[in-house]
């Protein structure tokens, strides 16, 4: 996308450009392109070619914060390449993306400081040269995308989203952050819970879906947290209606008792795995428009690139 010349090598050095065949992409699913190095007024020796997928995490030092970058994978597609005089090689690639992956986009909306980045890396000579970052654009798989119709169909109103660095109970979490998106709760509920909190773990064969809500106490201070946690194979996932299943866990937890006020009652437990409840034809009116309106609301004219400048600029 960016071509950049390679400075280890002076004036009239080769240059480099990383091409995607698609910015566009599912956890889980390929990214694929070339890494095209353009031969310079000499000939060129690349000890190899690094690509790294990396993302934006927030780290806690006791009290503070600070913010960090998350390598999703990190993968070595050349070794000891040799570049002729004005001459062009192309380095095809093709990495996985893990199934953690952070969400940066819904409905084509994208998610306001969600930024994942293919980065390319050449050592030469034993030094690495960090390169510019493609970004890569990740969407919802179907069955994160009827969880997040859900959201909207209860009327949740989007929040924020960050990725956070640590490890979930109970799941089986294989990256060492995890990504949480984060809901004000709908109008039934908002006398009782301040925000509600998603976070997807998915498998090449199962979702896991957390649920976190911060509960209000009295004099709206904190009346701690409590957990939803559901596990569904992908296609599970995707015949079900979660409308009344988070619907019925949110009425749990906001303690109002009897049938849901936010979707239909079911008579299944909400940790049990495997679940089935409702319509498997009924879907929600989705998160498009919910995300797509914070998004401009809070970054406005803000590009990708400068999202990911700034993210990215003091590694």
């Amino acid at each position: 996308m960016f071509k950049r010349m390679l400075s280890a090598f002076g004036v009239g050095g080769p240059s480099v450009d990383t091409v995607l065949d698609s910015p566009h992409v599912y956890p889980g699913q390929a990214v694929t392109g070339q890494v095209r190095v353009q031969g310079g007024s000499a000939r060129a020796e690349i000890d190899r070619i690094v690509l790294s997928l990396i993302t934006r995490v927030e780290v806690e030092h006791g009290d503070h914060e600070g913010v960090g970058t998350g390598e999703l994978l990190r993968v070595v597609v050349a070794d000891r390449l040799v570049i002729p005089e004005n001459q062009r090689v192309d380095v095809p690639f093709r990495v996985e993306l893990p199934w953690e992956a952070p969400i940066t986009a819904v409905s084509g909306s994208p998610l306001p400081r969600m930024s994942v980045g293919l980065r390319t890396e050449l050592v030469i000579a034993g030094a690495p040269d960090k390169g510019d970052l493609d970004p890569v654009e990740v969407h919802p798989l179907p069955s994160q995308d009827r969880v997040l119709d859900a959201f909207g169909a209860l009327g949740f109103q989007f929040s924020s989203a960050d990725v956070e660095a640590g490890v979930l109970h109970g799941v089986p979490q294989q990256l060492g952050f995890f990504q949480e998106i984060e809901f004000y709760p709908p109008r039934e509920a908002a006398g009782r819970i301040n925000q509600v909190e998603l976070t997807f773990v998915a498998t090449p064969h199962e979702l896991y879906v957390v649920l976190e809500a911060d509960k209000r106490g009295g004099l709206f201070r904190s009346g701690g947290d409590a957990f939803g946690h559901f596990r569904m194979t992908h296609q599970e996932a995707e015949r079900t209606d979660w409308t009344p299943v988070v619907g019925d866990w949110l009425t749990q937890v906001a303690g109002r008792g009897g049938h849901s006020a936010f979707g239909h009652h079911q008579e299944h437990g909400y940790h049990q795995d495997h679940g089935h409840y409702g319509d498997p034809h009924r879907r929600g009116p989705g998160m498009g428009g919910i995300v797509g309106g914070a998004a401009a609301g809070i970054v406005g004219g803000m590009v990708l690139g400068e999202v990911f400048e700034e993210v990215f600029d003091d590694e």
